[in-house]
C-alpha cells in the first residue's frame, strides 16, 4: 500500500480548508456584503463616466476604466492577503497552524485560494454588469477572454506574495492599515480612471514599476477594440512587456515570501501574541 506524499497531503489539505472558507465568504451576511460593495460603488462610478470622452480620442472613460478597473481589483488582492495574515498573526491563528506539521504551508495554501477565489469572484460581479452598462467593449471572441485568464493568474502570482510578504512586516492590524496609502497613491497614477498618458512623463515610469499598471493594460488589452491602443504609452498593448514585467514580480515575490514567512513564524510565541492581545484590549479601553 503506498502513502500520498507528504507535499501532496500539505497541498490537499490547504486546497480543501480554502475552497470551505470561500464558500463560507458567501453564507456569511458581513462577508457577502464586502464581496458586493465594492463592486456597486465601482458600477456607479462608471456610470457617471461612461458619456464622457477622453480627450478628441473618440474613446469613453468609462469603457476605457471598467477593464482597467478590474485588473486594479486584481492586484488589490496584495492588500486582503496582507490585512488577513496580519490580523492571524495578531490573534494567534498563525501561531497555532504553526503548531502543526506542515501548518504554515497548508494554511497559506488555504488563504491563497480563499483570497484568489474571492477575487474572481469579485471581477464576475463588477464585469457582468459592466458589459450591459458599458458601452465600446470588445470581448467576445475566445482570445479576448484568454488574455483576461493569463492576465490574470500572472497578475495574482505578482501581487499575492507581495501581500503576504507585507503581512509578514506588519506587527498588527492596526499598523498594517498604513500600507492602504502608498498603494492609493500607485492606482492614481496607473491609468486605472484616466489614461497615464495624460500624465508627466517621470509619473509614466514610476507607474510602469507597479503591477497595477500592467494589470490595468492587460485588460484593456482583451476587452477592449485595437482602435483604443492608440491613447496608451507607444500606442501598443505591449503583450510582451506584460507578461515581463509581472512575470518578474512574481518570481521575485515567490522568492522573498517563502523566506521572510519563515522568519516571521520562527519569531512567533505565546507571548508575543498575548502581548499583542493585551495591547489590543488597552487601546479599546
Amino acid at each position: 500500500m503506498t502513502t500520498a506524499h507528504p507535499m501532496n497531503t500539505v497541498l490537499r489539505a490547504g486546497w480543501s480548508r480554502g475552497v470551505i472558507e470561500l464558500r463560507q465568504t458567501f453564507t456569511n451576511g458581513a462577508d457577502l456584503v464586502s464581496h458586493l460593495l465594492w463592486p456597486v460603488l465601482m458600477l456607479t462610478a462608471l456610470y457617471f463616466m461612461r458619456d464622457r470622452e477622453f480627450g478628441s480620442s473618440g474613446l469613453l472613460l468609462g469603457s476605457l476604466a471598467l477593464p482597467s478597473i478590474l485588473g486594479m481589483n486584481a492586484a488589490m488582492g496584495m492588500v486582503t492577503m496582507s490585512q488577513v495574515l496580519t490580523a492571524e498573526r495578531e490573534d494567534g491563528t498563525l501561531l497555532r497552524a504553526k503548531a502543526t506539521p506542515g501548518g504554515m504551508r497548508s494554511h497559506l495554501t488555504g488563504k491563497v485560494v480563499t483570497v484568489a477565489g474571492g477575487l474572481v469572484a469579485d471581477l464576475v460581479i463588477l464585469l457582468v454588469p459592466g458589459m450591459l452598462l458599458i458601452d465600446g467593449m470588445a470581448a467576445g471572441s475566445a482570445g479576448s477572454w484568454l488574455t483576461v485568464a493569463w492576465v490574470l493568474v500572472l497578475g495574482m502570482l505578482a501581487t499575492l506574495p507581495v501581500g503576504a510578504i507585507l503581512g509578514s512586516l506588519f506587527p498588527s492590524a492596526r499598523s498594517q492599515g498604513l500600507i492602504q496609502l502608498p498603494i492609493m497613491a500607485m492606482i492614481a497614477i496607473s491609468g486605472i480612471f484616466y489614461p497615464v498618458t495624460s500624465l508627466p512623463d517621470w509619473l509614466q515610469l514610476v507607474a510602469q514599476a507597479t503591477p497595477i499598471y500592467w494589470l490595468g493594460l492587460g485588460m484593456r488589452s482583451a476587452l477592449l477594440p485595437d482602435a483604443a491602443a492608440n491613447v496608451e504609452i507607444a500606442d501598443s498593448w505591449r503583450h510582451l512587456e506584460t507578461a515581463a514585467v509581472l512575470g518578474a514580480w512574481a518570481a521575485l515575490g515567490l522568492a522573498l515570501a517563502p523566506v521572510v514567512l519563515r522568519r516571521m513564524a520562527r519569531r512567533e510565541s505565546g507571548s508575543g501574541v498575548a502581548e499583542r492581545r493585551e495591547r489590543a484590549l488597552q487601546r479599546v479601553g
